[in-house]
């Protein structure tokens, strides 16, 4: 019996000269392979709620930096992530005229959908991690908490610090000087 052949990796310039149409909405590459997200209805909810508390401190005073919308950031030649929301300390936001991928954001949320949580908690964490992303945090949309992985001080190669936050806690990081969001507010619909 002959080799088998492995099947290829896509690249990440070729997963990002894909039409929109062809490689799905959302969606990431993952150790070469597209991975699309089926989110549920909770996941937009939770999305939402964030980025607008997140927007709204970031416009309450000058020089908080920026919070946007899922962007494609490429890891490596073999992975590009799109985080359900991205914070830009002041001065770091990419120009948004300008093709993909992005610079890797200060913070990256990644909301838990059943197609991709094992993603976010596995290769994704781990790209981040050795991408050099301070700041990560996972919302798990079953558990109703915040499991949230950031590097105590720059210059640390691993996430240092990891932190669940349960439903009726705050969560408050230093690179968000004054911002809080109690976790049970990520949930609120209506």
């Amino acid at each position: 019996m002959g080799a088998v052949p492995l099947a290829q990796q896509m690249r990440a310039d070729e997963f990002l000269a894909l039409p929109l149409a062809q490689r799905g909405w959302p969606a990431d590459l993952i150790d070469g392979e597209i991975v699309v997200n089926d989110p549920a209805a909770l996941h937009g909810h939770v999305q939402g709620n964030l980025f607008l508390t997140l927007g709204n401190w970031t416009r309450a005073e000058p020089g908080r930096g920026t919070a946007v919308f899922p962007r494609d950031v490429a890891i490596d030649e073999h992975n590009v992530f799109k985080p359900d929301v991205l914070w830009y300390a002041d001065g770091r936001l990419p120009d948004p005229l300008s093709p993909p991928p992005y610079a890797m954001p200060d913070l990256a949320v990644e909301v838990r959908s059943p197609s991709t949580w094992r993603y976010d908690v596995g290769a994704k964490k781990a790209g981040y991690e050795r991408r050099g992303l301070p700041e990560l945090w996972l919302v798990d949309t079953v558990a109703r908490s915040l499991l949230v992985f950031r590097r105590s001080r720059v210059g640390v190669e691993q996430f240092d610090v990891a932190l669940e936050i349960e439903d009726g806690a705050y969560v408050e990081t230093p690179l968000l000087t004054g911002f809080s969001l109690r976790v049970r507010d990520l949930f609120h619909i209506g």
